[in-house]
C-alpha cells in the first residue's frame, strides 16, 4: 500500500464502476460537475481537465497504463483497463471486493488499518468523486460552511465513510440520509402527493474548517475550500473569540440538545430503507446513524 494507491481506491469506491470480463476488468470513475461554474465564475470543466492532468502524473506509474479520459458538460470520465491476473488489479480487487459500483461496494476493514497518511488520501481520492462545497451549503447562518459527500442508496457505504473520517479524527457534523423521518419529516410533500420524495442520495457535512488538513485535489474544490474554510476560521477566532477546535471540532455524542418529535411517516416501513432499521421511528439523524454503526468507540 501507497498514498497513490489509497487515493485511487478512494475514487473507485467513492464513485467508480467496476466491469469484470473472462480476461480483462476495466474501471471507469465518474467526477460529476455540479454546476458548469466555480463559486467564482471559472468554467469547471477547465479546471476539472487540469486537475485530471495532475491526477495522471501520480496514478498512470502505479498503473502502468494509460487513464483514459472524456469529458461531457455533466461530467468528467476517467478509465483504465487491465487483465485480470494484473497484480495492481488484483489488489483492487481484493479490496473492493464483488462490488460492481457504489451502489454496492463497502469500505474494506483493511482500510482502516492504513496509515494515517493513507487513509487520508483515500478520503481525498473519495471526496474528488463525491465531495463538493460552495458558498449555499452552510448550517444555520453563514459563514458557518460545510463540505459535503454526496452517496447514493448505499447506506452501508455513508457508516463506512463516516467512520473513516472518525479514524483521521474529522467529525460528521450532519448526515442528511435519504430517510423518510429526516427528508420528510413533517410530512409535507407526502401529504403533497410525492410519498417518494425522501428516496435521494444520503449527503455526509462535515464543517469545512475540519477538512481543509484533507482537501481535493480537484483544483477548483481546493479553491472553493480553501476560501470558505478561512472565511469560518476567522468568524470563529476574530469575531467569536473563540478556536475552532472549540466550535467545530465536537462529534455529535459529545453534543447535548433536545431533539424535536416528528410525526410518524408511511414510508417508514418501505424495502428502499435497510431491514435493520426498517419500520423505527426516527427523530433525529444521530440516531440513525448510531442504529447503523457510527457511533462512539465502545472503551475497553
Amino acid at each position: 500500500m501507497n498514498n497513490e494507491m489509497a487515493y485511487l481506491l478512494g475514487m473507485v469506491t467513492g464513485n467508480g464502476e467496476i466491469q469484470r470480463g473472462p480476461t480483462e476488468t476495466t474501471i471507469s470513475i465518474d467526477i460529476p460537475h455540479k454546476k458548469m461554474e466555480t463559486e467564482f465564475q471559472k468554467d469547471v470543466g477547465i479546471y476539472v481537465k487540469a486537475s485530471i492532468t495532475d491526477m495522471r502524473s501520480i496514478l498512470e506509474p502505479l498503473l502502468g497504463t494509460s487513464l483514459c479520459f472524456s469529458q461531457s458538460p455533466n461530467v468528467s470520465l476517467l478509465s483504465f483497463r487491465k487483465p485480470n491476473e494484473d497484480y495492481l488489479m488484483r489488489e483492487i480487487m481484493r479490496y473492493t471486493g464483488n462490488a460492481t459500483s457504489a451502489d454496492n461496494i463497502r469500505i474494506s476493514q483493511e482500510v482502516f488499518e492504513f496509515t494515517m497518511d493513507e487513509r487520508k488520501q483515500f478520503v481525498k481520492g473519495f471526496a474528488d468523486v463525491t465531495g463538493y462545497i460552495r458558498r449555499s451549503n452552510y448550517a444555520f447562518t453563514e459563514p458557518n460552511y460545510r463540505v459535503y459527500f454526496e452517496i447514493p442508496h448505499n447506506w452501508g457505504l455513508v457508516t463506512d465513510f463516516s467512520n473513516l473520517l472518525k479514524s483521521i479524527d474529522i467529525p460528521v457534523q450532519n448526515i442528511d440520509w435519504a430517510h423518510p423521518n429526516m427528508r420528510d419529516g413533517n410530512l409535507k410533500k407526502y401529504n403533497s402527493g410525492y410519498p417518494d420524495f425522501w428516496k435521494k442520495e444520503h449527503q455526509v457535512k462535515v464543517w469545512a474548517v475540519e477538512y481543509q488538513p484533507v482537501g481535493f485535489a480537484v483544483i477548483h474544490k481546493q479553491e472553493a475550500l480553501d476560501y470558505f474554510a478561512d472565511k469560518q476560521r476567522i468568524h470563529i477566532e476574530m469575531d467569536r473569540k473563540k478556536t475552532v477546535n472549540e466550535v467545530t471540532h465536537r462529534y455529535y455524542w459529545e453534543l447535548t440538545g433536545r431533539h424535536k418529535d416528528k410525526p410518524v411517516h408511511p414510508g417508514e416501513e418501505d424495502e428502499f430503507i435497510p431491514e435493520q432499521i426498517r419500520g423505527i421511528h426516527f427523530d433525529s439523524w444521530t440516531e440513525i446513524a448510531e442504529a447503523l454503526g457510527y457511533k462512539k468507540d465502545v472503551e475497553e
